[in-house]
């Protein structure tokens, strides 16, 4: 459904990354089942992986792996770093959504401020911009590196930081309920998306203001 933003003019749209702009599922999957077998330890299954993308690693598999001890998550944690980062050097793509760049440059175009917030390692985040050329529309990247992540709010405070926005004037888009309870915690709007990692109904619970299924949708959306 595609309906108006509430309240100020919106200047800053925040973004996650995996599920969101890009589909890096089978890469994430792919290394968590590796470092499963390095560490000895029993994979869960593919949907309670997907299902914590968009936290950082070590939160991740914690929650993944919750009756292990910090020693295999650690170990699981350097396991997968060491799979994950030989599949992008043998090449391994995350494909773009359908219509992300042409939305991105119809937003770039509107004249609104683009960022990006994510679970990803900086070092991740902008190979994965470089990769599709992306990086050119964000003037603010907030990644698992620089401070608590999702769904503590301090990604989003630094984007607005960084752009010099008010929390009515900013809206996080993603595909997972961190991202709505991260929004909801800097006090933004958020908009859900439905060709993500969590279904639009646990994104609806979770409080998102409003849920898309395409992000040509996106522009309109963000208008009065």
């Amino acid at each position: 459904m595609v309906t108006a933003m509430k309240s100020a003019k919106m200047k800053l749209i925040i973004f996650d990354c995996d599920g969101t702009l890009v589909d890096g599922q089978h890469m994430i999957l792919d290394s968590m089942r590796h470092a499963s077998l390095a560490c000895g330890v029993d994979y869960p299954g593919d949907e309670p992986v997907r299902r914590i993308v968009g936290l950082t690693l070590l939160r991740a598999i914690e929650d993944v792996f919750p009756d292990l001890h910090i020693d295999q998550h650690m170990s699981l944690k350097d396991a997968f770093i060491e799979r994950f980062q030989q599949l992008r050097a043998e090449d391994h793509e995350e494909p773009l959504f359908e219509d992300v760049r042409e939305t991105l440059e119809h937003l770039n175009d509107d004249g609104y401020l683009l960022g990006v917030a994510t679970g990803k390692s900086r070092r991740g985040l902008v190979n994965t911009l470089k990769n599709h050329d992306l990086e050119k529309y964000f003037i603010t990247l907030n990644t698992a590196d620089d401070g608590p992540g999702k769904p503590h709010p301090a990604m989003l405070q630094n984007a607005m930081r960084d752009a010099g926005a008010d929390p009515e004037e900013t809206v996080m888009v993603g595909d997972t309920t961190y991202d709505i309870q991260m929004a909801k915690a800097a006090r933004v709007q958020s908009i859900g998306v439905s060709w993500g990692y969590h279904p639009e109904k646990e994104l609806a619970q979770a409080g998102a203001d409003h849920i898309i299924d395409r992000i040509l949708h996106l522009p309109a959306t963000l208008k009065r």
